[in-house]
């Protein structure tokens, strides 16, 4: 076979070694096309892989849905009219939309309401009474003790679930506190939980859980509620479903039609959608430059190869009136052409790897950036291998043609 031949790789080394600098000046270009594909591939998957592990395990087809007031009069109501959504609101949702899966009350009191005290020590912070159910569309990593459960709900109990940021201002480094107690608004609770801020969750540290009927106690909130969060089933349309809940709403609480400033929230579900597309898109515009990078890189390669071909005209020119066949000369360019392009391609493969695993190690373990585990497939692997051997063969054809071309005699008169 001739890709065996000894005296071929000879000819190629002896050829690429003639002239070192403009060769590693050829093969930087391709190698900066790799490293680019390289490195936008898998930090556009790292970046994906980092979006995922914040969203794992988090309903993304829900939406958060509250009151806030009309902006228009209707049947003899006032403009400016405060909607509060109520319990009733949540079981007349539950019964008549069949598009909702989950639907849970939430109520919170911001860090001016929430009082807390332990011994000398008194802070403000905020208090949310949640549901147990709220855990799966909020997320907290318990790092002591537990999470509310349906016990606490049921039985009304005064117990509390607490941010490492609070735990560490009202608790010494070596005191436990679970079991240990704190007033919130002059009310004793028990400490049964400590959690601490999931990377890229939208949950602080420094807040308090208590049952959602327990704080509407001792907030004296009744069946008011502060916000739902909804979750709609797979099969559903997130937007289409909002639309109905909101008309469904505006008829309860006698909302004009048209007024669309008397219910606020935010679509999580079209929010994620629009993070998908533009992760989708990012992988796409990565394909496209370095595809582009390295076609720009092997175009320089030809062009070197036919300024080589025409430093070569008596070498050739000596071959073909020693017998060497035409397809033989148009073999060894087109030989040297891949050969410059896929060892090119490889060094600039290893830098990119290299390259994201120190991106990688350098930001691991920040919870701020949503970068996790960057890495490439090995069918985007050897679509770049094949894309490059392609472009190496096509674009070596030109000055393999050029040298085909040159006559013995034609070659010795012009040397």
């Amino acid at each position: 076979m001739l890709i065996l031949n000894r005296e071929i790789w000879s000819e190629i080394y002896y050829t690429l070694s003639k002239n070192k600098l403009r060769t590693i000046l050829t093969m930087i270009g391709v190698a900066w096309g790799m490293f680019l594909y390289v490195f936008l591939l898998g930090a556009a998957k790292g970046v994906e892989n980092g979006f995922n592990k914040i969203f794992d395990g988090f309903a993304t087809n829900s939406i958060f849905l509250w009151g806030e007031s009309t902006s228009e009069p209707y049947h003899g109501l006032p403009k400016y009219r405060p909607i509060d959504l109520n319990l009733e609101d949540i079981n007349y949702l539950k019964t008549e939309v069949e598009e909702i899966e989950t639907i849970v009350p939430r109520s919170a009191a911001s860090s001016e309401q929430g009082i807390i005290n332990r011994h000398k020590i008194t802070k403000r912070y905020s208090v949310f009474g949640d549901y147990p159910i709220a855990n799966q569309l909020v997320k907290k990593e318990i790092i002591r003790g537990r999470l509310l459960n349906e016990e606490d709900i049921n039985h009304n109990r005064k117990v509390v679930v607490i941010g490492k940021e609070i735990a560490e201002q009202f608790f010494s480094k070596n005191e436990n506190p679970i079991g240990e107690y704190i007033k919130i608004n002059n009310t004793y609770f028990k400490v049964i939980g400590v959690y601490k801020n999931p990377n890229g969750s939208n949950t602080s540290d420094n807040q308090l859980f208590i049952p959602f009927n327990t704080y509407q106690q001792i907030y004296n909130r009744g069946n008011k509620i502060g916000w739902m969060v909804i979750v709609i089933k797979p099969q559903y349309d997130v937007k289409k479903a909002e639309i109905k809940i909101k008309n469904i709403l505006k008829q309860r609480h006698k909302v004009s039609p048209t007024d669309e400033k008397a219910f606020a929230g935010f679509n999580f579900a079209e929010g994620y959608k629009k993070l998908v597309r533009f992760l989708e898109g990012m992988q796409l515009l990565t394909w496209i430059v370095g595809g582009l990078t390295i076609l720009a890189g092997v175009i320089a390669i030809s062009n070197i190869l036919l300024i080589t071909v025409k430093e070569r005209t008596l070498e050739i020119g000596i071959k073909r009136a020693l017998g060497a066949k035409p397809k033989e000369i148009r073999y060894q360019i087109l030989m040297e052409s891949v050969f410059l392009t896929i060892f090119s391609g490889l060094i600039g493969f290893i830098g990119g790897i290299l390259f994201l695993f120190f991106i990688n190690q350098m930001i691991v373990n920040n919870p701020n950036i949503p970068f996790y585990n960057p890495s490439i497939s090995m069918w985007n692997v050897l679509a770049a291998l094949s894309l490059m051997v392609s472009l190496g063969l096509s674009i070596g054809l030109i000055p393999a043609q050029q040298a085909v071309r040159i006559k013995p005699i034609e070659a010795l008169r012009a040397e």
